[in-house]
């Protein structure tokens, strides 16, 4: 699209199905790589991938002919494909169907990319489910409390 500028920047966050905490060190840095290469497939661009036991944070810059949602989509389904496939955890594993998108500024992203960064240290402090809703929040999003990710399994 010709004369079409712009630059907008996305953190997602989704969860394990059920919340269950099996994003083990052994192997979360290959699948956060897979990840990162998945939203590229998209034409989008990543900036980071991490998270903890039971959820990801992805900071990705995106374009206006593309879909959170579809970007997404690709990197949940093919990334779980993947984690089945290599035989990495003795069960079938899942995403939760839903995710949470926050949109920046570029001037926010060198903080986003710190706190995306260090999610292990941040969670030795605070919850999934405290830090979830605090974004919320902070992004003044209404939202169910029936529908939010449940505590830890």
């Amino acid at each position: 699209m010709p004369n079409t500028y712009s630059k907008m920047y996305c953190q997602a966050v989704f969860a394990v199905k059920y919340r269950r905490a099996v994003i083990q060190d052994s192997f979360k840095s290959e699948l956060y790589a897979v990840i990162g290469n998945l939203i590229n497939e998209t034409e989008a661009k990543t900036l980071i991938v991490n998270g903890h036991i039971d959820h990801v944070h992805c900071l990705f810059q995106f374009f206006p002919k593309q879909s959170v949602s579809e970007i997404m989509k690709n990197a949940k389904s093919k990334s779980s494909k993947w984690l089945n496939e290599s035989g990495l955890l003795g069960n079938r594993f899942e995403w939760q169907s839903a995710f949470g998108s926050f949109t920046y500024s570029e001037r926010e992203i060198p903080k986003v990319f710190d706190y995306v960064k260090n999610q292990e240290i941040h969670h030795q402090k605070m919850a999934f489910r405290e830090e979830y809703l605090k974004m919320l929040k902070a992004h003044k999003i209404e939202f169910l409390p029936e529908y939010l990710f449940k505590e830890l399994e």
